[in-house]
């Protein structure tokens, strides 16, 4: 295939030298005439272990190609230019309108289907808001009949950033186009990972997400090695223990997006953290910023609930999490308190706690620390659906699935646990927490 490069720095090149290599032929586009001369030779402008042998191999193979100007375009334009950041956080897109401009003035003149690739990593809505209508505009077409455009994140690190290339946990692809989405997939079909195809909103966060989430471990580790430090305890031995859990810790476990924690052990145990380094004299910023940030899930639940302007209210589930009957600080009860508190009419059902009342561990906490909640209480999810007007779906099982599903359409539903798709159907009359 023959693509184009715009943007010859860390990215681009990598890109463009691996691409090379694997038999596309390969321009290179770079107003920086330094890069364009030292591409030319064979010579790599960035530092990457392997990258100059990449490069000196494509241009004496004839398929890789460094110039300051770009007269037409090949098969599909990948944008690889940079995005500096402001002292605000917020990104510069010079260069990305530039190009952009660059590429639509081109496709003017173009008669086939182009595909156009944003590698560059831009925040959510830079496609649709910037990138979609200066290509129409430039070049007079539009998007979908005359060309495509795509998400197409970048997930290399410096210093392995060849091997990355071959070697990625998965090769995303965000488009509306399913042509342009083929001749993507098309580019990197000798690279060993799955394609993620998904929507050009998703493509664009999912870089943001990863690199945010990097930078957390990072902290994390960083704040348990100091708290260890200071208690004369091994890190790297207490990190190297933590990362052999594969079932919680290193893995998809709570990792989706949803309501707060509770329970008897994360936040007694995180707050003993806390109390511990204070002790020390020592700052834990990170995990000192947990427990408030778990505070604004409840309060954004409670938000959600009093815009609908409905008094009564419906909520399916009261323990922390489903199978059990832990009341024990439960952010559903935090979230009924603050209704209540509030002027709400509640009605609750829970299977577990409704049992645990007559003979469960929790039957004393029940009826001395929360006895005006266990009033509310009714005996089906029916019930509590049928006596209101807003329905606050808390826990996940089946008996609350089959209640939910057959009330859908005359309910409004604010899910909490992101039930079963089939559990609500196609009702409109559905609102979710974080989705």
């Amino acid at each position: 295939m023959e693509i184009t490069v715009f943007g010859l720095g860390y990215v681009g090149c990598v890109t463009a030298a691996c691409l090379a290599d694997m038999g596309h032929k390969v321009t290179g586009v770079d107003l920086q005439q330094l890069k364009v001369a030292l591409i030319t030779t064979g010579r790599s402008p960035v530092i990457e272990p392997g990258l100059g042998e990449l490069m000196l191999s494509g241009v004496q193979a004839g398929r890789l190609e460094a110039i300051q100007c770009v007269q037409r375009l090949g098969d599909l334009s990948l944008i690889c230019v940079g995005t500096p950041g402001h002292d605000n956080g917020s990104l510069d897109l010079t260069q990305v309108e530039r190009v952009v401009t660059q590429i639509g003035e081109l496709l003017r003149e173009k008669n086939s289907f182009h595909v156009v690739v944003v590698r560059s990593t831009v925040l959510p809505g830079t496609l649709d808001n910037v990138v979609r209508p200066l290509l129409e505009q430039t070049s007079g077409k539009k998007e979908g009949k005359d060309f495509g455009i795509c998400m197409n994140p970048e997930f290399m690190r410096e210093s392995t950033a060849i091997h990355d290339f071959y070697h990625p946990p998965f090769t995303v692809i965000g488009t509306r186009s399913d042509r342009a989405a083929e001749t993507v997939a098309a580019i990197y079909s000798s690279v060993t990972a799955p394609v993620e195809r998904t929507s050009i909103l998703i493509a664009e966060l999912i870089k943001y997400a990863s690199n945010a989430f990097h930078a957390i471990k990072v902290c994390f580790a960083n704040e348990i090695g100091n708290l260890s430090e200071r208690m004369g305890i091994d890190s790297h031995q207490v990190m190297e223990i933590f990362c052999k859990d594969t079932k919680l810790n290193i893995s998809p476990s709570y990792l989706k997006p949803g309501f707060a924690f509770g329970g008897s052990c994360l936040p007694k145990d995180l707050r003993a953290i806390l109390y511990k380094s204070k002790q020390l004299d020592l700052e834990l910023p990170m995990l000192s910023a947990v427990l408030g940030t778990n505070r604004q899930q409840v309060e954004r639940a409670v938000d959600l609930i009093r815009k609908a302007g409905k008094n009564r209210v419906g909520v399916l589930g009261l323990s922390f999490k489903a199978g059990t009957d832990d009341l024990r600080e439960s952010p559903i009860v935090v979230l009924i308190e603050t209704l209540i508190g509030k002027g709400h009419k509640l009605a609750i059902y829970d299977e577990e706690v409704a049992l645990a009342r007559l003979i469960g561990a929790n039957k004393t906490y029940i009826e001395q620390a929360i006895p005006h909640i266990a009033s509310l209480m009714v005996r089906s999810p029916e019930e509590a659906i049928e006596t209101s007007d807003v329905v606050v779906v808390g826990k996940n099982n089946p008996t609350i699935q089959q209640a939910v599903a057959s009330h859908s359409d005359c309910k409004l539903i604010i899910d909490l646990v992101r039930l079963p798709r089939k559990a609500i159907g196609a009702s409109r009359n559905y609102k979710g927490i974080c989705w």
